[in-house]
């Protein structure tokens, strides 16, 4: 079988593979739409896992199942997370699902992006879910992109009457406003310097939008906002300049998400006074687990995400490289997604 094997952030190549082997607790699937993070497109996290068969966002129909699997058969169309948590750990317990230490070491074998793909046990029963009729091999595509912004959304504590920062209108800035609305977010405002995406958004459903690159951003916040700021600022990007800049536009017993890391050897300096007699929050919100990918479903199901609204690529996996592209460049695109046996 074919497959996309990232070697560095440069170098993508489709390799000839063996076509996983399953055992009797395995499944087999077959490939038939995954899409691209941009963390397979940030060079300091990507180097991190290389050489890897990318994608982590993969729908397609089961081919053959193991002899002890049960729940699920030949033909049905699946979502299939690349994480799968023990839960018997204390973190698992607490719901706390991404800091489990099976959860972290448990993948696909190889990869999204191959024709082919093992699913283990672990993720089958934990992980694995059916996509109704109404759901298209697109749309399921993107549970996991929606799941990470309904435990964001979550962890943000979004409540009905908040007013919402978004700072980065990529694919995830996006998911993460529509999501924040539907948990109830009275205002919604969007901050990025790219024009597409800024029209994008605004197409999208949020409320007001700012160019960064025009304008200041804790200026036109307090503008909007009559002087109150954010009730929560989601940051995107992994920045130590775009997170300070959130710093700047909470409002008074606000929280500040942070939805990406920055490098590893990055350091971010605030001052505890400010945040502490303004009683504001800084939290983080890292990946998804199996409660958060099966709202995400739900809310593909309802239409209110929809590969429709935010797919604006689609290539075959020999041209994974050009999809890693575009997602890289960052300018008139939101989701790539790569179609595989077509």
């Amino acid at each position: 079988m074919k497959a996309a094997k990232v070697y560095d952030i440069d170098d993508i190549r489709i390799e000839e593979m063996d076509t996983p082997a399953i055992t009797a607790r395995d499944a087999l699937v077959k490939m038939r739409s995954c899409g691209i993070c941009s963390g397979d497109v940030t060079p300091w996290y990507i180097r991190r896992k290389a050489p890897i068969v990318i994608g982590h966002e993969p729908t397609g129909v089961v081919e053959a199942v193991g002899d002890e699997v049960e729940g699920l058969s030949v033909g049905d169309r699946v979502f299939i997370h690349h994480h799968a948590p023990c839960y018997r750990c204390r973190h698992c317990r607490r719901g706390n699902f991404t800091m489990c230490a099976t959860w972290k070491k448990t993948r696909l074998d190889p990869g999204g992006a191959a024709e082919y793909v093992r699913v283990p046990e672990i993720n089958l029963r934990h992980d694995t879910l059916v996509l109704p009729d109404s759901v298209s091999f697109d749309d399921g595509a993107l549970i996991e992109p929606v799941a990470c912004s309904v435990k964001a959304v979550e962890r943000a504590r979004v409540r009905p009457g908040d007013i919402v920062l978004v700072i980065g209108l990529g694919l995830m800035g996006v998911l993460n406003g529509i999501v924040a609305r539907h948990y109830g977010a009275k205002t919604v405002i969007g901050a990025d310097r790219v024009p597409y995406r800024l029209n994008k958004a605004l197409e999208l459903g949020m409320d007001h939008v700012v160019d960064v690159g025009e304008h200041d951003l804790s200026e036109a916040v307090r503008e909007f906002t009559d002087g109150v700021m954010a009730d929560v600022v989601i940051v995107g990007p992994g920045s130590i300049a775009a997170m300070e800049t959130g710093l700047t536009c909470v409002g008074k017993g606000g929280i500040v998400l942070l939805f990406m890391s920055s490098p590893e050897e990055d350091v971010l300096a605030f001052r505890p006074f400010d945040l502490y007699f303004n009683d504001v929050s800084i939290v983080c919100s890292y990946s998804c687990g199996p409660r958060d990918t099966r709202m995400a479903l739900d809310l593909i199901e309802a239409g209110v995400v929809t590969s429709d609204q935010v797919v604006t690529h689609r290539f075959p996996l020999s041209e994974t490289r050009r999809g890693m592209e575009v997602t890289a460049a960052a300018q008139d695109s939101l989701k790539v997604l790569i179609h595989i046996n077509e």
